[in-house]
């Protein structure tokens, strides 16, 4: 299969909480931590569960940087 999302970051499954619509999905990245917010039937037809190795696949309009110093761009 062929995407033409660029930003591909690997991770492992950590906790999916289940919602009557939505899933929270928690995904370990390195040594970052991200939430990503599904819909239910996507998480049980993708077999979601801790320790599953994904992709998180990030396809976004906005990005917001922070830096040390508390600056927001």
């Amino acid at each position: 299969m062929k995407l033409s999302t660029r930003n591909r970051l690997p991770g492992t499954v950590k906790e999916v909480v289940k919602g009557e619509a939505a899933a929270k999905v928690s995904i370990q990245v390195g040594d970052n931590h991200m939430v990503a917010l599904i819909t239910r039937e996507s998480a049980e037809e993708l077999g979601l569960e801790p320790g599953k190795q994904i992709t998180a696949l990030i396809k976004a309009t906005d990005v917001m940087i922070l830096t040390e110093d508390g600056e927001i761009a």
